[in-house]
Parts: C-alpha cells; structure tokens; sequence
C-alpha cells in the first residue's frame, strides 16, 4: 500500500476542473455509488466520512474529513483531510492521501464549473466573502473557466484582504463593504456563518452565486429570500437538504426541496439550465465524495508515494 503527499503539487487546474465536470455529469447520469456523507461531531468540530465508487474510473475508497474552527489559533488548518483508496475487484486497501490541499481544489473546482454552465456572462466582476484557503481556491479554479475583471473582496479583518488582494496581484482587487462586494456577476460564500450575511435586496438579476460555506446542519450564508427568487441548484439533494446552503431554510418552511431546480450534474449534461440571463442562480455546494475520488485519481500520478507494511 502506498502513502500519497504533497497531493497537489503540480496538479493542473484546468485538469481538476474537468475531472470534477465529468464527476457531475456521471452523478447527473446517475452512474455512481455514493450515500451521504455522515457527521460525528466533537466538542471543538466536527469529521465526516465520505465513501463513493466511481465506476468510470474504476475508483472506490473513503474520505474522512474534519472542519475545527478553531485550528488556525493553532497553527493548524480549519479542514484537514484524508482519503483511502480501495481495490474495486477486491477491496484491498491500495493507497492513502494527504487530502488537506486537494479538498480545497476539488472544492474550488466544483465552483469553477458551476460558474462555467451557470454564469450568463464569460467576462466577470467576482465578488468573494471570505478570505480563508476557500476563497483563494475558488479565484483559481474560476479563472481557468471564465474572464475575472475585477474581484471585490470582504472579509472581517482588513488585514486579510491586503493578504488576499497580494495573492492575487495579476487581478485589480478592491476591498468593500457587504453590500457593494454583493454588486457583482458572480458571488462566491466561504464562511462558516449561521447567520445570513447576503441580503436579498443586495442581489441583483442575473447574479450567479456559489454559496460554499455551508457545509453542515445550521449553518447558512443567505438570506432565504435570495433562494426563493433563485433557480438553486444543489451538487447532491440529500446532503444538500441536511447540511448545504439550503439546510435552514429547508428546516423553517421557508424553501421546500421540491423548489430545488436540479444538480450540477443534470445542468452539466443539458438536462437542466439558467432560466434566462436575468435569472437568479444559486450552487449550493456541499462537497461530494465523487469529486475525491477524481481527484484522487489524478493526485496519485503526482504526488510523492511512500511504501507502508500492509498485511
């Protein structure tokens, strides 16, 4: 069995995108194994475990992921990750991944191709609330697939804006208050609020969204009345309904699953689609195991491999 690190170095991020773009539309097809991903909560975060099978490249195998809040004070980071692979003819464990860093670009990726299918122009001003490694990751991976102008950016410490607007120097980048990073093309969401912080009144028509950080039961980043003007589009219905963006409003009566426009997948392989150009779309990204697995896939023709004793 070998051990996979330094997962991402070298990774293409265009390859990632279109091994995550092929991931959806095997799930919109309906071609993969992959029940919902299952939380234990511990008295400082949470880990969830995330098993799928991945018939079209022959991969199968788990990942286990936690969210700590705190860890930054710690000098650890929020989400660290790692994935098993297994052989799908006999279930032998084959490798291990150091999954940290390939969790953000699989995550960066999925909003990269809903940006793709979803956004009504290829030329954008992108607004992005938070500044944490989720954040930087969207920028990159969106940039492989649509034209960024101009990034307004907010975020709680002024001093993470500097950071960010540094890391991406080849962009003009302006920090903003809420409302004015909110008027924007495409919005991405990274932060772990229970709370909406977009108000409907700040979205204008033809705004796509992707609202990233709600990714476990409680918490949300928008206000409902945003989704209920919205075609709202979900990677996975059932992790989605307990755990996405959609989780609170879904609890309170105030969106239903049935208003659910479709998955990614489905918009990816032209079952579904934007209304029209001045249409409200919503992402509602949780994260799916498939997106781990085909990424792992191509992680495991790069990364450095250590040899580990296995009966």
């Amino acid at each position: 069995m070998q051990y996979f690190t330094d997962t991402d170095m070298g990774l293409d991020i265009g390859l990632v995108n279109a091994a995550v773009e092929s991931a959806f539309a095997d799930h919109g097809r309906g071609l993969v194994q992959m029940p919902p991903k299952i939380y234990v909560t511990l008295p400082a975060g949470d880990f969830r475990t995330m098993p799928a099978y991945l018939p079209s490249l022959d991969i199968a195998g788990v990942k286990i992921v936690n969210v700590h809040p705190d860890n930054p004070a710690k000098g650890l980071p929020t989400v660290m990750a790692l994935t098993v692979i297994l052989d799908t003819g006999t279930g032998k464990p084959v490798a291990i991944l150091n999954a940290t860093r390939l969790t953000d670009m699989r995550t960066g990726a999925a909003g990269a191709v809903a940006c793709k299918y979803l956004s009504p122009k290829k030329e954008i001003v992108l607004g992005v609330i938070g500044t944490g490694k989720q954040a930087e990751a969207q920028v990159l991976a969106i940039s492989r697939e649509l034209k960024i102008q101009h990034i307004k950016v907010w975020s709680r410490d002024i001093s993470h804006v500097r950071r960010f607007a540094d890391r991406f120097m080849e962009f003009p980048c302006s920090a903003g208050p809420l409302e004015q990073v909110c008027d924007c093309d495409v919005l991405v969401t990274t932060t772990p609020s229970r709370s909406p912080i977009v108000r409907d009144e700040w979205i204008h028509e033809g705004t796509h969204i992707n609202a990233i950080g709600a990714d476990a039961p409680g918490k949300e980043e928008l206000d409902p009345a945003i989704l209920q003007r919205a075609q709202v589009f979900v990677d996975d219905p059932a992790q989605a309904v307990h755990s996405g963006e959609i989780n609170v409003p879904i609890s309170t009566g105030l969106f239903r699953e049935v208003d659910i426009a479709g998955t990614i997948g489905e918009v990816v392989i032209g079952k579904k689609q934007r209304r029209d150009p001045d249409a409200i779309t919503v992402f509602d990204s949780t994260g799916l195991a498939i997106q781990d697995l085909a990424i792992a896939k191509i992680a495991m023709q790069h990364g450095k491999t250590f040899e580990l004793p296995f009966p």
